[in-house]
């Protein structure tokens, strides 16, 4: 069956791996591209159109599959990137598919059996988008409210800062505000801060400094549409002083929404971070509670990564029984929802029946910490913080201490200052 030769791009070094793929991509009625360096790699993509998908080996000239699938966001590519690996454990199988942007993997001992099927999985689809595009809607009176804030933000043409932690989906809100908003037929260019001036485009014939260039590059691309900037607190000084210098000086025709670690006002006060770069960003703001703040919202998320997996795969779709929704709701969730998804999807793969059990669930016990001031530093919440939890764990003062951080000593002593039994 031909499937409109259809291309697909394989960044593979091995000259023998590398004519096996595109031979059997090919006697499938698809139209194999061969890079065997991160150069051409970079090259070659431009050639590729919607529906068209990347294989990429872990490792290659000049670069990694995790390199390029960062460079790709960069600039704004959605192909769905397969990533080929060697021998991984299963949950460095999740983290890579989840974390990296891999929308999934492929053994390269199974190259021959599974390849031309995983293609086909991804061809014609928008499945690299599920996961780094969507908005997933939830049901906490948290999330409505930043719905409500999403369509306000929108309506103006105002710079916006999308506060939350790590894996909370930032980007998404940012992303939906990009949608809902007058400048959505325009370009949106997604940016890493932290590494900003070492991916857009330099001119050698300026006599701008580079960094400058490149950071410019990006208002260039975006001119009359959006660019999201992740992670605004990896910005050096130098960098800040250069974006600060192109949105006061040159007023560039381009709205710029930035996403960022709930701790960045306190980078402010401490002049860690240039007060006036950050209240020229944030015209107006989004702040996103962590999981562990909303677990109503864990029985909605779950089932609908449950759907994906379903879906994906082609199999009915997996529940969780009442055991394992309350063990996800007394985890902590240091990853937030990235985490909860990684979490899901291994259970779904691991699980032989139609039914999810505490058992069934591999919560890593690696996680970092949340401290109590992580957890408990707005005095204004400490008091509803601690009812929240206590009513979470049925009174369980064990279980309690464990989600907030704190010792039994430090518990007791807050409930006695707060007049809680």
């Amino acid at each position: 069956m031909l499937h409109s030769m259809k291309k697909i791009l394989i960044i593979e070094a091995s000259d023998s791996y590398a004519r096996m793929m595109s031979g059997l991509v090919s006697r499938a009625g698809y139209n194999p591209i061969l890079a065997e360096d991160m150069g051409t790699a970079k090259k070659e993509v431009i050639k590729l159109s919607p529906g068209a998908v990347i294989i990429a080996a872990m490792k290659f000239r000049g670069g990694t599959a995790r390199e390029y699938i960062d460079w790709l966001k960069s600039e704004g590519y959605q192909h769905p990137v397969v990533a080929v690996v060697d021998n991984l454990i299963p949950m460095e199988l999740i983290n890579l598919m989840c974390d990296w942007g891999a929308v999934n993997i492929l053994q390269r001992q199974a190259l021959d059996k599974q390849l031309v099927d995983m293609v086909g999985r991804y061809t014609n689809t928008d499945k690299a988008a599920i996961f780094e595009n969507t908005l997933i809607r939830r049901q906490s009176a948290d999330f409505r409210e930043i719905e409500l804030s999403i369509e306000k933000i929108a309506a103006t043409d105002s710079n916006a800062i999308i506060f939350g932690e790590i894996g909370m989906g930032k980007e998404q809100v940012a992303r939906q505000i990009c949608k809902q908003s007058s400048r959505y037929s325009k370009p949106v260019k997604v940016v890493e801060a932290g590494g900003a001036a070492h991916i857009g485009d330099h001119d050698p014939t300026s006599n701008k400094s580079e960094t400058y260039n490149r950071i410019k590059g990006y208002f260039n691309n975006a001119s009359g549409g959006t660019i999201i900037l992740k992670n605004i607190e990896l910005l050096n000084f130098d960098k800040q002083s250069i974006l600060l210098h192109i949105l006061e000086e040159e007023h560039p025709n381009v709205r710029v929404i930035c996403t960022a670690d709930p701790h960045l006002p306190e980078m402010v006060k401490d002049k860690e971070f240039r007060a006036n770069l950050f209240f020229l960003l944030r015209a107006s703001d989004i702040r996103i509670l962590p999981l562990r703040d909303v677990t109503e919202d864990i029985d909605g998320l779950a089932d609908f990564f449950l759907s994906c997996h379903a879906k994906d795969n082609g199999e009915p779709k997996k529940h969780l029984d009442a055991s394992a929704l309350k063990a996800l709701k007394l985890h902590q969730w240091p990853g937030n929802i990235r985490e909860l998804r990684n979490v899901i999807i291994l259970a779904a793969c691991n699980t032989e029946g139609d039914t999810i059990s505490e058992n069934d669930l591999d919560i890593s016990m690696f996680s970092p910490e949340m401290t109590v001031s992580s957890l408990l530093n707005d005095p204004k919440m400490e008091k509803q913080r601690i009812i929240e939890v206590l009513a979470k764990t049925q009174g369980n003062k064990t279980q309690a201490c464990k989600l907030l951080g704190i010792a039994r000593s430090t518990l007791d002593s807050k409930l006695k200052k707060h007049g809680l039994k």
